[in-house]
């Protein structure tokens, strides 16, 4: 059914109406197109281009329609081109040909891009409240666990950390995940409503009417652009990237942490399958379906990078498949959260595994090269005999705080018997800047 077919001739083809239709796609647009219509609705009441009647018939038809989708009695289906098409076409069929006045200084152009503009809006709003969520779990799981561990560069192990200080780490990359969909939502929060097609309209219509009972900010500034600028979906998709790419980091650790090889941690079972094969098998699913995830959010925002970069002004068709991916990024993105959030929520530290490979690793070079630089030894010399040390442990299968005094002394006169307590592991958190860490 189509909004449009005033000056055709002949028929659509059935296989381009199939190819043309986005209800699929947009239908889950539908409060927002409503909400929109009554907005929309008050406003040409209140610059008297409907009456109060006209007004009010057909607010009330756009509230039955709304319930009615709501209550599962009316299905967002049939041969409809689009979500307007959808809503406007049931609206004529309740309430007669004062329908027909709905779309008065109104285009579909404007119409979508503020529907668009409005569950943008929600779903970024949806996102900090998720974030934040997610932020205090990360926040509650370090506290409850601030166990030393070993700290890795190159995926070998470097230096002493703590687990509270890896896992604040991440809370510190979703903080700023949080604070850049706020900014997106700053920058979106503009009405569309009123640039028509492309160029406004004659009649004399407020734009702050519709811009306050909306909740936007301000009327965007051009209509060309206020019609056709998508960057709010780049942007937030780009801000969804960001924080898959975050996810997906944090989702390898985890997987690798719960392998026999680390077992640094376990994953409960809710978030964990078994294999069909292996009974002793149980896979860290959630983590790498995240992981797996985030190369499809990726591709969701190039598809739309380059769905817009040639497109002249202003509305082009194009634009009506920029929808879906974008979907797909927010839907992904917001399920990925939540199931990371239960999935750290649930995980139990093995306190003793991660110990214990802090031995393993000569984790307190730095600090015996430290010592000796504050004995008065240049930084690089002191470098060099601790590395000697290393291999000297090596050799002697024995950790550096193993090492007698007289084995460390024939390395440098300027080791004391204080050496000990310098190269403790716990002791080492007291010391400078890495009382941070703990």
């Amino acid at each position: 059914m189509k909004l449009w077919g005033g000056r055709f001739r002949n028929e659509e083809n059935s296989l381009m109406e199939e190819f043309n239709s986005s209800l699929e796609i947009d239908q889950r647009l539908y409060f927002e197109d409503i909400t929109g219509s009554l907005a929309h609705v008050k406003m040409l009441v209140q610059c008297e281009i409907l009456s109060s009647v006209e007004g009010e018939l057909i607010s009330d038809g756009l509230k039955g329609i709304l319930a009615d989708i709501e209550s599962s009695e009316l299905p967002i289906e049939g041969d409809y081109e689009d979500i307007h098409s959808f809503v406007e076409m049931n609206l004529i069929k309740r309430i007669g040909d004062v329908g027909k006045k709905l779309h008065t200084a109104r285009s579909r152009n404007d119409q979508t891009a503020v529907d668009t503009r409005m569950y943008a809006r929600k779903k970024a709003r949806e996102m900090v409240e998720v974030l934040e969520a997610f932020k205090q779990v990360l926040k509650d799981k370090a506290e409850e666990n601030p166990y030393i561990m070993p700290g890795y560069t190159h995926l070998q192990r470097a230096q002493v950390v703590t687990f509270k200080h890896h896992l604040m780490a991440y809370y510190q990359m979703f903080n700023r995940d949080q604070k850049r969909v706020q900014n997106a939502l700053e920058l979106l929060n503009e009405n569309p409503l009123g640039c028509g097609a492309l160029a406004g309209t004659t009649h004399s219509i407020d734009r702050m009417i519709t811009t306050q009972e909306l909740g936007f900010t301000k009327p965007v500034d051009n209509f060309m652009d206020g019609v056709s600028e998508r960057d709010y979906v780049l942007e937030l998709t780009s801000d969804f990237s960001i924080i898959m790419m975050h996810l997906s980091r944090m989702s390898e650790e985890l997987i690798l942490w719960c392998s026999q090889e680390f077992k640094f941690i376990e994953i409960d079972d809710a978030y964990a399958t078994g294999s069909s094969i292996m009974p002793q098998k149980k896979n860290p699913d959630a983590a790498e379906l995240i992981r797996g995830k985030t190369g499809k959010v990726y591709g969701a925002l190039f598809s739309i990078f380059t769905m817009m970069k040639g497109i002249p002004l202003t509305y082009n068709k194009d634009m009506q498949e920029e929808k879906e991916s974008f979907f797909y990024a927010i839907d992904t993105t917001l399920a990925s959260l939540k199931i990371m959030t239960e999935m750290i929520r649930t995980l139990k530290v093995n306190e003793e595994k991660m110990r214990a490979s802090v031995k393993q690793g000569f984790l307190n070079a730095t600090e015996l090269a430290d010592y000796l630089v504050k004995a008065g030894t240049p930084f690089r010399d002191a470098h060099s005999i601790v590395g000697k040390v290393v291999i000297y442990c090596e050799d002697h299968n024995k950790g550096i705080e193993d090492l007698t005094l007289q084995e460390l002394q024939q390395f440098s006169g300027a080791i004391q018997s204080d050496i000990y307590e310098y190269i403790d592991y716990d002791s080492i958190l007291n010391k400078g800047t890495k009382v941070h860490l703990r």
